[in-house]
C-alpha cells in the first residue's frame, strides 16, 4: 500500500492480514476508483475490484454510515431486473481544514470536502521577515473550525521545505529546523493531522484535477524552486524525505552566493524571486531573453532525473508572467536536446493550469487518503 492508498489489493492478496485490516485496505481500494468524481455501483464496484459481493456491500455500509460515500440514483436502464444504486464520493458531510504556510507575508487556509475542494477560506497577515510559531498556525486553525459546516475529520498543514513525519526539518524560507508541526496540533485539538511538503501537496491536485497522470515530474517556481515526482500514483519522498530539493542543487559553481552555503544554486538563478527582481533591472526587449536562459537552466537541471527516471510528463507550476511560452519553448527544446533517444519516450514540458488554491487543495487530498488509511 502505498503513501496515498493508491495502489491495489484485493481480499485475496490481503488473506493473511488481520479482518481490520482488510477492511482497511478494502475501503482504500474502493474509494480511490471512486476518487473524485466517478460513479459506480456496488456491483461494478465488484467487478472492478475482484472483491465478493459480501466484502463490497458490507465496506460500503460502512463509508456510506461514515459520510465518505453517497447513494446518488440508480444504474441507466439496461434490459430486465433490478437496477443498481449508484454511489460516489459525499462532498456535503465531512470536512478538512488546509493550511498553506508557502505565502511570504500570510497564512491561507481553507475549510474544504472531500475533494478538497475550499469552501471557506481564511488568512493571516505577516508581517515582513516575522518568525512563523506553531500558535499562529494554531490559531488560524481555530478560526477555521469556527466557519466549519460539518464535521472534521483532520488537519493539513503545507510547509516548504524538507518535511519528515510531521517535522519541518529545514525550511530556508520559514528559518525552520526540526520543528514539530504536527504534535502540538494533534494534542491542541484532538484531530488527525498531516503535514506535507507544499510541492508534494501541489502535485496530488494536479494529479486528480489537472492534467497529471500517475508518472508525472512536478516542479514548482515561486518565492524557491521545488520538484515532487509520482512513479505509478506513488509520490518519491526519499531516504531522508528530501527527495524533489532541486533548488539547492547547483549548476554554476561559480554562480551568485546561495543562503544554503553554495554557489549557483538553482533557486539564486530561476526563483520567481530572482527572476522578478532580474526583469525590473532590465529593458523591456530583455525580457524575453531572460526567461529563455531561465528555461534552459530548467531544463539542464531536470536532464538528468528524466533520463534516470525515463520521465514523460513534465508540469511546472508558476507565475503566468514568468512560467510563460517563452520559458516552457526554451526549457522544452533544452531537453529535447539532451534526453532524446531511441530508447526514450518524448518529454513534454508543460505548465499548471490549476489555480490559487493548488496547495490548500492538495494538502486536504492528503488529509483524507491519511483518514482512509487509519
Amino acid at each position: 500500500m502505498s503513501y496515498l492508498g493508491l495502489n491495489t489489493t484485493t481480499d485475496d492478496h490481503a488473506a493473511k492480514a488481520s479482518p481490520a485490516d482488510v477492511r482497511r485496505k478494502n475501503r482504500q481500494l474502493i474509494f480511490r476508483l471512486l476518487f473524485p468524481t466517478n460513479q459506480y455501483s456496488r456491483a461494478e464496484l465488484g467487478r472492478r475490484t475482484g472483491l465478493s459481493r459480501v466484502a463490497v456491500s458490507d465496506v460500503v455500509g460502512q463509508m456510506l454510515e461514515e459520510g465518505l460515500l453517497r447513494e446518488t440514483g440508480q444504474v441507466p436502464s439496461g434490459g430486465k431486473g433490478k437496477r443498481g444504486t449508484l454511489l460516489s464520493i459525499d462532498i456535503d458531510r465531512l470536512r478538512i481544514i488546509s493550511i498553506d504556510l508557502t505565502q511570504e507575508h500570510l497564512l491561507h487556509g481553507a475549510v474544504t470536502n472531500l475533494l478538497g475542494q475550499p469552501l471557506r477560506h481564511a488568512e493571516v497577515t505577516l508581517n515582513t521577515g516575522s518568525f512563523v510559531s506553531v500558535d499562529v498556525i494554531i490559531e488560524l486553525i481555530e478560526k477555521m473550525l469556527g466557519m466549519s459546516d460539518g464535521e472534521v475529520i483532520g488537519i493539513g498543514v503545507s510547509s516548504p521545505g524538507v518535511v519528515d513525519n510531521g517535522v519541518v526539518r529545514s525550511s530556508t524560507m520559514r528559518g525552520w529546523n526540526n520543528l514539530d508541526l504536527s504534535t502540538p496540533i494533534a494534542e491542541h485539538f484532538g484531530l488527525e493531522v498531516n503535514v506535507s511538503n507544499d510541492v508534494t501537496a501541489a502535485m496530488l491536485t494536479e494529479r486528480f484535477f489537472g492534467q497529471g497522470g500517475p508518472n508525472m515530474l512536478f516542479v514548482r517556481i515561486e518565492r524557491g524552486i521545488g520538484s515532487a515526482i509520482l512513479l505509478s500514483d506513488t509520490p518519491v519522498i526519499g531516504e531522508l524525505h528530501a527527495a524533489g530539493e532541486i533548488g539547492h542543487i547547483s549548476i554554476d559553481l561559480d554562480g551568485p552566493l546561495c543562503p544554503c552555503g553554495k554557489r549557483g544554486c538553482l533557486e539564486t538563478m530561476i526563483s520567481g524571486t530572482a527572476l522578478k527582481k532580474q526583469l525590473s533591472a532590465a529593458d523591456v526587449e530583455q525580457h524575453q531573453n531572460i526567461l529563455a536562459r531561465a528555461g534552459r537552466y530548467l531544463g539542464q537541471a531536470l536532464s538528468m532525473p528524466v533520463g534516470l527516471l525515463d520521465m514523460a510528463d513534465v508540469c511546472v507550476y508558476g507565475q503566468p508572467n514568468i512560467i510563460n511560452e517563452t520559458f516552457i519553448d526554451a526549457a522544452q527544446q533544452y531537453l529535447d536536446a539532451a534526453t532524446s533517444s531511441s530508447f526514450h519516450k518524448h518529454t513534454v514540458i508543460r505548465r499548471c493550469e490549476c489555480g490559487p488554491d493548488i496547495t490548500v487543495q492538495g494538502e486536504a487530498i492528503a488529509v483524507v487518503f491519511q483518514h482512509l488509511a487509519k
